[in-house]
């Protein structure tokens, strides 16, 4: 990752399951406050420098909590094995560099239909109390998470991307045309937010085709699946945070407006609150003071939970 925060800011690695895995770390023996561990989500071009205008403005502003901000397997400078990513996979990744890097209370800031890799990394840690709190930018339609997809279906879906198939769309994909219209489209709330770094970003990020297959895993929509009730089990202290124009990718959730999206949360997380901003799909980074702004009580709340 390249993020101009500071002259000495490298990527660093770690090995977990034989994985060479990248992360990097902002202000690491910073007091300020507790550390944020930010999950970023999968698309094309997508890693851990979808947070890059978010870390720049939350310095910016003089805060200087520690930002751990780690590549998920497939994605970025970590390895991409060619196998089906379960949301499972990246929370125990995630667990391991919660448990061997940071090692210390977090609030996790989560960004989009990653939310069930949070979910699967709560239980995880629920013994730990390494888990503060929980931040939710632009999270899914409840009703996507609310029932099981068959394993046959999922390997079906897996099976028509990993093939020549899915090689020629994820070479269409990868296009900048492609790649602004997909975010005029689905993400961004003004086009002309959909800016050259953005763009820049996503061609660099998915200039690695092995990279297709955290996208293909996306896809094949091995995140959908029941977590009710793991759901209603996170106790830590829950933001929800939802642009004013928020949208769903799927048919199924085009329909439900922002505030009854808000109120499916705020009913089914015991310990919840939410607030809605400008924007829409990607509020970090396409609207980073507003989102900054909206997160910071609740982040320094945390500190002394």
């Amino acid at each position: 990752m390249q993020t101009g925060l500071t002259e000495n800011t490298q990527t660093q690695f770690y090995t977990w399951k034989n994985y060479r895995c990248a992360y990097e770390v902002y202000n690491p023996s910073g007091n300020d406050g507790i550390p944020l561990l930010l999950i970023h989500p999968i698309g094309v071009g997508l890693s851990g420098n979808f947070w890059q205008r978010f870390c720049r403005q939350w310095y910016a502003t003089g805060k200087r909590n520690p930002i751990y901000n780690p590549d998920l397997l497939g994605c970025g400078e970590s390895d991409m094995p060619r196998v089906a990513y379960n949301p499972s996979d990246w929370a125990k990744q995630l667990y391991y560099f919660l448990q061997n890097v940071v090692n210390k209370p977090v609030v996790l800031v989560v960004q989009g239909a990653l939310f069930p890799v949070a979910v699967e990394l709560v239980q995880l840690a629920k013994e730990s109390n390494l888990i503060r709190g929980l931040v939710l930018s632009g999270p899914p339609a409840l009703r996507l998470l609310d029932t099981n997809t068959s394993d046959r279906r999922h390997k079906i879906n897996w099976n028509i991307f990993d093939s020549p198939f899915g090689r020629a769309f994820f070479e269409y994909a990868r296009s900048r045309k492609f790649l602004r219209n997909f975010s005029i489209r689905q993400l961004f709330a003004e086009d002309e937010k959909v800016d050259g770094e953005w763009l820049d970003m996503l061609k660099v990020g998915a200039k690695n085709a092995a990279s297709r297959y955290a996208v293909f895993s996306f896809l094949a929509g091995f995140w959908r699946q029941d977590y009710q009730d793991a759901i209603a089990q996170i106790y830590q202290p829950t933001l929800v945070v939802m642009g004013e124009t928020a949208s769903s990718i799927s048919r199924s959730g085009k329909k439900e407006t922002p505030d009854e999206r808000l109120a499916d949360y705020l009913a089914c997380l015991p310990s919840c609150r939410g607030v809605k901003i400008k924007g829409r799909n990607v509020l970090p980074y396409e609207e980073p003071t507003e989102f900054i702004n909206a997160i910071t009580p609740f982040i320094n709340e945390m500190a002394s939970v």
